[in-house]
Parts: C-alpha cells; sequence; structure tokens
C-alpha cells in the first residue's frame, strides 16, 4: 500500500484529529484514513452495476431477453486496425 505524509497542517487541525480520532477508539493514522475514504469514496456514490441492474428490473427485463440479445449479436472477431500506410 503507498503511504502518504502530510506536511504543514496546523496545530489546531492535528488536536482536532486526535480527539476526533480519540471518540472513534482510533489511532490519529486510522482516523486520517477514515475521512479521507469518506471524502473520495462517499457511501451515496453512484455504482455503475446497481444502477444497471435496476434500470434493466424498471424496464421489465428477463434472462431470456438478454439470452435472446446474446444469440442475435454478430460474434465475428473484430478485424485490427493497421497503420501501415
Amino acid at each position: 500500500m503507498p503511504a502518504v505524509t502530510i506536511r504543514n497542517i496546523s496545530d489546531e487541525t492535528h488536536r482536532a484529529i486526535k480527539a476526533r480520532a480519540a471518540e472513534h477508539g482510533r489511532s490519529a493514522e486510522a482516523e486520517m484514513r477514515a475521512i479521507l475514504e469518506a471524502a473520495v469514496r462517499p457511501a451515496e456514490r453512484l455504482r455503475l452495476g446497481s444502477a444497471l441492474s435496476a434500470l434493466s428490473r424498471e424496464a421489465g427485463l428477463t434472462n431470456a431477453d438478454f439470452e435472446a440479445l446474446d444469440q442475435a449479436r454478430d460474434k465475428t472477431p473484430a478485424t485490427p486496425m493497421r497503420f501501415d500506410r
């Protein structure tokens, strides 16, 4: 796992992180990881697989529909691009 060093944070911020960590029963480092994780990966973020699944349910699609699409699609391999002209 990568390591990150955060420089030049104020004493007040450092104390606040340590106090927050104590409230949650974890180290200051673990608290900083939790803060960063919550900031960049919020729980309410769009999850593509879940969104597609919900969309297909709303449209009333079934496994039979997907099987029919799979049988109808062209399975011929694509021709590779050529760059030598």
